[in-house]
């Protein structure tokens, strides 16, 4: 590509605005070093609470994408992109398989992050 940026989209922009919402501080105690941020379709479909939802907590929901994402970069070291799976309870009948991605990227001075996201999200 040749020729001058004409506007230009930053994380720091995308978590300001809410489409991204910055789990950084949880993600280091569950052993992340860098950066964390997910979207927010996935902060609000499987750490939100659901109203009338028994026994469930967002800090617990989201410990529980963290660390299933922390064990599946950790089999996984050498890929940008990786795949996971998590059981979330969104009614009372139970908990439900819901597959996730988390791909590493550099944040907007350059250093590596990682956003959570749905697969079909980019």
């Amino acid at each position: 590509m040749t020729g001058n940026i004409i506007f230009a989209y930053t994380r720091a922009q995308a978590i300001a605005d809410g489409v991204l919402v910055d789990v950084t501080e949880t993600a280091k105690e569950a052993g992340f070093k860098v950066s964390v941020a997910m979207t927010d379709t996935v902060h609000a479909e499987y750490v939100q609470v659901p109203a009338g939802v028994d026994d469930q907590d967002e800090q617990g929901r989201l410990w529980d994408i963290l660390w299933m994402c922390f064990l599946e970069a950790r089999r996984q070291k050498e890929s940008s992109t990786i795949f996971f799976s998590v059981l979330v309870k969104n009614s009372n009948k139970g908990p439900k398989k819901v597959d996730l991605k988390c791909v590493c990227g550099p944040d907007d001075e350059g250093a590596p992050c990682l956003t959570i996201m749905r697969p079909g999200e980019d």
